[in-house]
């Protein structure tokens, strides 16, 4: 079935796509500022938001065929957290309809090993999955902390999200422990050299779940990738930075992007 969409604006396509548990209206604001340059397509991953979950996605290919679906026949792809592993694998399969990407707090491997110390250890994703089966919502609440922690404005952005997640509905259960699969098992570091595209990997500083150096790993082995580290903020750079965020963002993609005033 087609996943859940907001498009707004006119120009060239924009995808972007949001992380795990959250839903695509958690771009609203960029896609306000984009859309008079872009238009702006907002995709709800299977299971989240008002996307249904039908097939279920059960390993980050099938998730990623499933995005694919619902691509327009060229855009940029801007993936956040999880959807920034949907969208760096989607570039490393060379699917023909993503033109340019920007990876936004992604890593290619979410937890850490013996030989890759840039994620979570495994006991506390571990941990994650335990309480999933007995208090999703407890366990979603606690990501959300977890993804504005150490920034600047850390007790307004988990405000922010906290309200922006509930804009929608809920994630369904199952969405989110196959999501939490997808964030246990992925490890796209050999893939990177696979993307030939323009690439954008944007860092926040501080951010405890995609460490900055996850980002500069990107950086330096996906060809031809630029790197924007952004002071100040963690997980969520887009919305406790937005002005760094957009400015960054335009230069990439070879305009200024106008910035909406606050409303």
């Amino acid at each position: 079935m087609p996943l859940y969409r907001e498009t707004t604006g006119s120009g060239p396509d924009l995808v972007l796509l949001h992380g795990w548990g959250l839903h695509g209206g958690i771009f609203g604001s960029l896609a306000a500022a984009l859309g008079a340059a872009h238009r702006v397509t907002l995709l709800d991953l299977p299971g989240h938001g008002h996307s249904p979950l039908e097939p279920p996605f059960h390993d980050l290919d099938t998730l990623a065929c499933a995005v694919a679906a619902d691509l327009p026949g060229a855009c940029t792809l801007v993936g956040w957290s999880l959807g920034g592993l949907v969208a760096l694998r989607l570039a490393a399969m060379r699917i023909p309809q993503v033109q340019r990407l920007v990876l936004v707090a992604t890593t290619p491997r979410f937890v850490a090993g013996p030989d890759w110390p840039h994620g979570l250890a495994s006991e506390v994703v571990e941990e994650f999955a335990l309480e999933l089966a007995r208090d999703h919502r407890a366990v979603l609440d606690r990501f959300l902390a977890l993804q504005a922690r150490g920034d600047e404005r850390q007790r307004a952005l988990i405000r922010e999200l906290r309200l922006l997640v509930h804009q929608r509905e809920a994630p369904r259960p199952a969405a989110l422990a196959a999501g939490l699969d997808v964030l246990c098992e992925a490890d796209l570091r050999v893939e990177t050299r696979h993307v030939r595209v323009p690439t954008l990997v944007i860092c926040g500083a501080y951010d405890r779940l995609t460490p900055p150096a996850a980002g500069r790993y990107l950086a330096e082995h996906v060809p031809s990738a630029r790197h924007l580290l952004i002071p100040g903020a963690s997980h969520a750079p887009f919305l406790s930075h937005p002005d760094g965020f957009l400015h960054a963002l335009g230069a990439f993609l070879g305009e200024t992007v106008p910035i909406a005033e606050p409303t």
